[in-house]
């Protein structure tokens, strides 16, 4: 959807920078890795600050643990000072919804705190990583809050019901709806709404239209049952569901035709496993909205580390390696010592102008052998590379991790 009217004004536009997932404090303790979610976090604090946003919105795992380092901690609070403090005005008006806001000294949103000079706000539900399941019933982001330096929302206390109520907003012609869902253990909130204990409450529309944004942070993809939150389980009535907790990136909004509503899904921010869909690039966005209308405006981030992940079954190149001929060990082994060193040349394409951007890639080659003769010694393999790709602290996974799946020799021995 297109906002690029001419008659639009832009005191009509409520302006969003979307984020989720940013794990700071991931792989800390790591000499190469350490600063990758600093890094990566900073970058999308550069660009609401570029993009001139009217707020930031966080889907959740802001932190990688749920009490995180004082470093992590330090780090997080330094940038949101650095970036989101300043002298700008506040061009959206909170109309309803204070009282939501948890940990606030005021109870009220914090740029309206006279003690605060705040730019753009920031406003964020909690994760799994980040809930406050541990430390005393506390969130990290309750410290945050209290700090006044984000707007804590969406959090349930009571867990024997969950009543969402919007956090009514307001910038010119444009009124939002901000619904917020932290994270709630998948098997409990799935009884919650099989018990029909959810309840999630439009606003009255006697003073015009809304723009009903929601953000989650649960499973998305069907884990099993009761594991996952079905999209069907939410009301029509919302426009654009911001979900967080997957980090694959897909944060194209994507049509749902049975509840006629959008959902996104930005990913994280930084690669927190060596798994294919962390392998796509990563992006945040910024979200405009004009009365019900909107649009998504992905960014690449280009701070990123560069990854590249690939997978072989080597039963599938049986014929090109002349595996039939013998020295089967040898041939895979340099087999995959070509692919690694084509990944690395790929992943030397991904390097961006950006100067913070770490330049030492992760690289994950997995093979998939059906027969013990297909198997060679894969640490001594990766200790070629030992300076052309990250360490990484599970030993297998230091250079070039390369897996190895016996599933097919499982079932060959139980069919024997």
């Amino acid at each position: 959807m297109s906002l690029d009217d001419g008659e639009i004004g832009l005191n009509d536009i409520i302006r969003i920078m979307i984020s989720t997932d940013n794990h700071l404090g991931y792989g800390e303790k790591d000499p190469i890795r350490g600063e990758d979610s600093f890094i990566a976090f900073e970058e999308m604090l550069e660009l609401a600050v570029k993009e001139d946003v009217d707020f930031i919105l966080l889907g959740g795992d802001l932190f990688h643990d749920a009490v995180p380092s004082q470093n992590a901690l330090f780090k997080c609070m330094n940038l949101l000072r650095m970036y989101t403090f300043g002298d700008k005005p506040i061009a959206v008006e909170v109309i309803d919804g204070n009282q939501q806001f948890h940990g606030a000294i005021n109870e009220s949103v914090n740029y309206e705190d006279p003690n605060l000079n705040v730019a753009i706000p920031v406003y964020s539900i909690h994760g799994n990583h980040d809930d406050p399941s541990s430390f005393g019933g506390l969130s990290s982001l309750d410290l945050l809050s209290t700090a006044g330096l984000i707007n804590y929302f969406g959090r349930w206390t009571d867990l024997t019901k969950v009543e969402i109520s919007p956090i009514l907003l307001k910038k010119g012609a444009t009124r939002l709806a901000l619904y917020g869902l932290s994270h709630i253990h998948d098997a409990r909130l799935s009884r919650l709404f099989e018990s029909r204990k959810v309840h999630i409450q439009a606003p009255s529309d006697h003073d015009g239209e809304w723009f009903h944004l929601m953000v989650v942070h649960q499973n998305r993809a069907d884990r099993g049952p009761k594991n996952y939150l079905p999209e069907i389980a939410l009301p029509e009535f919302l426009n654009l569901i911001i979900w967080g907790h997957e980090h694959d990136c897909h944060i194209e909004p994507q049509f749902n035709a049975q509840r006629n509503f959008y959902v996104s899904q930005p990913g994280s921010s930084v690669c927190t496993s060596l798994s294919e869909g962390e392998a796509l690039q990563k992006h945040v966005g910024i979200l405009e909205i004009y009365k019900d209308k909107f649009q998504m405006k992905p960014i690449p981030l280009k701070t990123v580390r560069p990854f590249v992940f690939e997978s072989v079954n080597v039963a599938n190149l049986a014929d090109e390696l002349r595996l039939d001929e013998g020295d089967v060990s040898n041939k895979v082994r340099d087999m995959a010592e070509k692919r690694a060193t084509a990944m690395i040349e790929k992943a030397k394409e991904m390097v961006t102008d950006h100067v913070k951007q770490p330049k030492l890639p992760n690289i994950r080659l997995r093979i998939v052998y059906s027969d013990e003769e297909q198997m060679f010694n894969h640490i001594r393999l990766g200790q070629i590379f030992n300076d052309r790709v990250t360490l990484n602290v599970v030993y297998l996974e230091n250079f070039l991790f390369i897996q190895c799946s016996q599933s097919s020799i499982r079932w060959l021995t139980q069919q024997i």
